[in-house]
């Protein structure tokens, strides 16, 4: 196996489907802000990290949403959002990202933060954006979050708003822990979405749970979804995987939050292998690097260190994500001599 370095890595041109903007704000830009918007900081660096980070795996998928918690407090203005937003479209820049699809939870950012409408959020966060288009040669666009902990008129709110800004939204996503909420629910509000011209993703089949595999089945089939965020568990159910190839469903698969959630014991037991093996599209994608303290590119290292990726196998992966993007083929079109002339 070609030996590829953390330098070679980086330089991979990339494509990133799914990565939460607001967990994934710059480490130096939390224990900055932290102070200032009211939450005092441990006093050791290890403690500081305990504060914020998760670095280690936790015992399940809703331990790690609580300690998104911690990181959310400091979302606190409309001038932080529009610099955290900047600055996870400069990383993803200086990570090798060309092409850049960030999605965020309205209500996740809202919560305790009474200033905070959700037009204001996504004002302040478009001009980040914006900014960060005048200066990096790199596509970016955003994803409209449903939380499926949320009561249904909360969520006809935000399928409203995401509505209403269909011109800066290219999707909807409905996303946090599926034990315990069925997808069936949200389905009409999907339906309206997909209507107005939105597209859809469902993180689905991430939590290693018996039925996780028929929530997957549930998205496709009930909520319209043309992309599944996660998705690993249907390696465990031969029909839904079928399901999954047959209608070309790519998987927005995210090797060390996988791990961090442990939706499987060890980067070993990943399956991503075995799904590309069984004809299932592929994508790697970040996540949660700010939460995480990860890069795409530590991605990237794992699956080169513990499965053997090659440089072929991750062009494979980013030639099916940029095709799977939802950012439109005519802006797509202008960066395409960059990733496969």
């Amino acid at each position: 196996m070609e030996r590829l370095y953390s330098h070679n890595i980086r330089d991979i041109l990339k494509v990133d489907l799914h990565r939460h903007l607001d967990c994934s704000v710059r480490w130096s830009t939390i224990l900055e802000l932290a102070p200032q918007v009211g939450i005092p900081l441990a006093p050791t660096s290890q403690g500081q990290k305990d504060q914020f980070l998760i670095t280690g795996p936790m015992k399940d998928l809703g331990s790690v949403l609580n300690k998104f918690m911690n990181a959310q407090k400091v979302l606190a203005s409309e001038e932080i959002l529009t610099r955290v937003a900047y600055e996870a479209c400069e990383d993803a820049f200086n990570d090798g990202v060309r092409l850049l699809e960030l999605r965020y939870a309205p209500t996740f950012i809202a919560d305790g933060h009474k200033s905070l409408t959700f037009e204001k959020i996504h004002r302040s966060l478009l001009k980040g954006i914006e900014q960060a288009r005048k200066q990096f040669p790199m596509l970016i666009g955003l994803i409209c979050i449903v939380q499926r902990i949320k009561s249904f008129e909360v969520a006809e709110k935000v399928v409203d708003f995401a509505i209403d800004h269909k011109d800066s939204f290219l999707a909807l996503d409905l996303a946090d822990n599926e034990e315990g909420f069925d997808p069936k629910v949200f389905a009409p509000l999907f339906q309206k979405a997909k209507k107005a011209g939105l597209r859809i993703t469902v993180h689905s089949g991430e939590t290693p749970n018996p039925v996780s595999a028929k929530w997957v089945h549930d998205s496709i089939e009930i909520l319209g979804a043309e992309r599944i965020g996660h998705g690993i568990q249907i390696i465990n159910d031969p029909a839904v995987l079928e399901l999954v190839k047959d209608r070309r469903i790519p998987l927005e698969i995210c090797p060390i939050s996988n791990y961090l959630t442990q939706s499987f014991p060890t980067y070993e037991d990943h399956p991503i292998r075995k799904l590309m093996q069984a004809g299932v599209l592929v994508t790697i994608n970040s996540d949660d690097p700010g939460v995480f303290a990860t890069t795409l590119s530590d991605d990237y290292e794992v699956l080169h260190r513990v499965h053997g990726f090659s440089k072929e196998d991750f062009h494979k992966c980013n030639q099916i994500a940029f095709d799977a993007s939802f950012i439109p083929d005519i802006e797509k079109n202008r960066i395409m001599g960059e990733f496969f002339g």
